[in-house]
């Protein structure tokens, strides 16, 4: 038996040696009985990015809890996380399931849960599931018949890109970002922002947006030796404003300068707690990973802002911000969350486009 664990951000492990059609069943056994215990009704969104045999381990998971009763939304085609998150909300499903291995090589696959209110599940719930995984799982996964099950109303195909896609056009107002004169250029790294971006921003510069499982040999880490293609082609063409990228599952994101330079995690954090106290008068506590830059500590008491420190892990901050009052969340991953952004519950990464966020974005 492989014992499965979940890390930071997920369980992850390479395909085909642990990541396993049977290993996901075990872990989805787990979840549906989890969530047998502790909602009355409970549904469930799942989603999968591009990676290898996402649409296998999803329909897998996906009858694993209807085998035991739970209804399930199941993307109809590869989605980023924060649409699950997104449709986790908004559909009220008791929990969100991504199959994802996020950043990792394309060699790894991974599960990640999300809690209904759109972030990650909190570390104490994902230890619950954990310490429940069977040795073995009890499904025969042969005999459950999705178009049966649709017919039971126990599996609906749920839109989750479209659903995203009116959500931001409902809350930002693209009209005005595409008069600003601005050019963007937008790396997908070959992940799940491809189709969504062209959706929203067809005219600016697109890289990297065609589908391949294996990201061409590169892992979908959006760090600077990974995107010099996309810093040289900023640098090249000169008229570019702002670079922006994402990672295989479009809930992290780089940033690059009109002059191809890579701006940081660290920096971006800065500038924006910056720009929401200063441009936008929001205060609140700043929650983010030991692994920040320490100017963040110095940024917080020039502000006169509290601050906490976390461990490694969205998970830790998404506690924080589910029952206090936090400006921003954020990890040098370039994973952030921010508040006041959307005045609807939490929504996952910046999450839109990318990530968990707070309440309805003002007109700027």
């Amino acid at each position: 038996m492989t014992k499965i664990k979940f890390g930071t951000d997920g369980w992850r492990a390479i395909i085909a040696k642990d990541f396993t059609v049977d290993n996901v069943a075990r872990v989805t056994e787990a979840t549906a009985k989890w969530l047998l215990k502790n909602f009355d009704k409970p549904s469930v969104v799942i989603g999968h990015d591009c990676r290898f045999a996402g649409e296998l381990f999803a329909e897998t998971t996906a009858k694993v809890f209807i085998a035991h009763g739970v209804k399930v939304f199941l993307a109809k085609e590869y989605t980023s996380t924060p649409m699950v998150s997104l449709g986790a909300l908004k559909l009220k499903a008791s929990l969100g399931v991504v199959i994802t291995a996020s950043h990792n090589p394309p060699s790894y696959n991974g599960y990640k849960l999300k809690g209904h209110y759109g972030g990650p599940l909190v570390p104490e719930k994902i230890q619950e599931v954990e310490d429940i995984i069977p040795e073995k799982h009890s499904v025969n996964l042969d005999s459950i018949d999705l178009e049966e099950a649709k017919k039971k109303g126990l599996l609906e195909i749920a839109p989750l890109e479209d659903m995203y896609v009116k959500h931001v056009e409902e809350h930002f107002d693209i009209a005005l970002i595409k008069k600003s004169g601005l050019k963007f250029a937008y790396d997908s790294m070959f992940g799940a922002g491809q189709r969504v971006m062209k959706r929203l921003f067809p005219e600016i510069v697109h890289l990297h947006d065609d589908e391949n499982p294996g990201f061409h040999g590169q892992a979908p880490e959006p760090i600077h030796k990974n995107l010099l293609e996309f810093s040289n082609l900023i640098k090249k063409d000169g008229k570019i404003s702002c670079g922006l990228c994402t990672d295989g599952d479009a809930d992290r994101i780089g940033l690059y300068d009109s002059k191809g330079n890579f701006v940081d995690s660290h920096h971006i954090i800065l500038l924006l707690v910056k720009y929401l106290v200063e441009e936008k008068k929001f205060g609140g506590k700043i929650v983010c990973a030991f692994s920040v830059t320490p100017r963040i500590k110095k940024l917080a008491a020039h502000y006169n802002l509290p601050i906490e420190i976390t461990q490694i892990g969205f998970k830790y901050i998404a506690g924080y911000m589910i029952s206090e009052d936090v400006l921003l969340g954020g990890e040098e991953s370039g994973e952030l969350r921010l508040k006041d952004i959307f005045r609807s519950a939490m929504v996952s990464g910046w999450d839109l486009p990318f990530g968990n966020t707070w309440r309805r974005a003002e007109r700027v």
